[in-house]
């Protein structure tokens, strides 16, 4: 492990089929998606990183784009290139990974889990959700084995986890549905730019009859 401190990863390596291919580029109210999480790290004072595959087309950014191998197309992919990345900076103890569709995610919420110590992971309800969470470097081997052997991100980022944040905990930087929202579908995006339209009607956005967001399988 180089050192301590934390950047910030935004994994953008999933082809975006459902939304017609290229999700950073998506526009979401007049910006393209990729640019919503980028913008809370930054406002964060984290150093962050993008991560893509070979033909992934992207924005123009100011932050670095590390790119991954063409295959397999598996968030683990993605993961993998952040914590190698992250090795090899100086000072550098940890990865605060995110979706490239999560345009809830709040500034305050990525500086404290950049200040946590250890393996930190986010659940929703039942549910982890691996692409929000703080990593340290070292476990870029796990990652590299599940991908060797074919398995979950879940079951490479979860291995060695010292904190699991709960909802109650989430709450304190806003409704967690609304914090964890990610797009997918062009069904999310439109839900998406309602909840941007109208925040103080947007805090619940699973609500029976609308397409519920997943966890991104395709950041």
């Amino acid at each position: 492990m180089s050192g301590t401190g934390a950047i910030a990863a935004v994994l953008a390596g999933g082809a975006g089929t459902r939304l017609g291919g290229s999700k950073p580029t998506v526009p979401l109210a007049g910006s393209p998606l990729i640019g919503y999480p980028l913008r809370a790290a930054r406002a964060a004072n984290l150093d962050a990183v993008v991560v893509a595959k070979p033909g992934t087309r992207l924005p123009a950014l100011s932050e670095p784009v590390v790119r991954e191998p063409p295959a397999p197309v598996h968030p683990a992919c993605g993961a993998l290139a952040a914590l190698r990345y992250a090795q090899a900076q100086a000072h550098v103890g940890a990865v605060v990974l995110m979706a490239c569709d999560m345009p809830f995610l709040t500034p305050q919420l990525l500086a404290w889990l950049a200040g946590l110590e250890g393996a930190v992971i986010v659940r929703e309800g039942e549910r982890l959700q691996p692409l929000l969470g703080r990593y340290p470097v070292d476990r870029a081997v796990a990652v590299a084995h599940t991908l060797a052997e074919g398995g979950s991100l879940v079951s490479a980022l979860t291995a060695g986890v010292t904190r699991v944040v709960e909802e109650a905990e989430l709450r304190s930087f806003g409704d967690p549905r609304r914090l964890l929202f990610n797009v997918n579908e062009r069904a999310d995006l439109e839900l998406a730019a309602r909840m941007l339209e109208h925040p103080a009607e947007g805090g619940s956005p699973r609500q029976p009859g609308v397409a519920s967001s997943a966890p991104a399988a395709e950041p």
